[in-house]
């Protein structure tokens, strides 16, 4: 039980996919304007996390490593994360309009969002088993949610500040994120001396 929380707060907090390994830029200054989007794309993003990982990992260790064909793991990875996201989709489409509308090019971003891939090649590289890749997934999905909530508030409080004009926009977006970032590398002290 140890190795699962280790492994759940370790990719929630120390290796955080947006804030530590820079991975889903994308998505994280697109939609994080707004909770309520950055709240639907993050859930989008731990489903289709999980599923991803759910799908890839028994294709690799059984079809892919068993018949030495793992140089075509980033495409198959690809493929199987477009369709899941393509699932996503027509299911917010279909159940969540306002969603799926406030979520617009981000959405179908998701294919090609590097924190999905990511996670999904960090779990075999790190050789984890199936239960432990699953928590690690997760564990990637929270932490994208949790930077992204926490961004949103940060961005919300920006519109209300009187910032230079040649800082306004991007730049003091940029700069608002790294010092987010910034304060996640304190976790990593926090969670080697737990489990370490």
């Amino acid at each position: 039980m140890k190795i699962f929380l280790s492994i759940l707060l370790t990719a929630i907090l120390t290796e955080n996919f947006v804030l530590c390994k820079f991975l889903g830029i994308c998505p994280f200054l697109g939609v994080s304007k707004k909770l309520n989007t950055a709240v639907g794309m993050s859930a989008a993003v731990i489903f289709v996390m999980a599923l991803a990982t759910a799908v890839t990992y028994p294709i690799n260790k059984y079809l892919l490593a068993a018949n030495d064909l793992e140089y075509l793991q980033t495409i198959v990875f690809i493929l199987v994360i477009a369709a899941l996201v393509q699932l996503v989709e027509i299911i917010l489409k279909k159940f969540m309009p306002p969603l799926y509308n406030a979520l617009g090019i981000y959405l179908p971003l998701i294919t090609t969002n590097c924190a999905v891939l990511g996670v999904v090649i960090l779990n075999i590289t790190k050789e984890y088993n199936f239960a432990q890749s699953m928590v690690n997934s997760v564990g990637a999905g929270l932490g994208f949610m949790l930077a992204m909530v926490i961004f949103s508030g940060v961005r919300s409080r920006l519109e209300n500040c009187d910032i230079p004009k040649f800082l306004q926009g991007l730049p003091i977006v940029l700069i608002s994120a790294s010092i987010v970032s910034v304060s996640f590398m304190g976790f990593t002290g926090l969670v080697e001396g737990i489990f370490g």
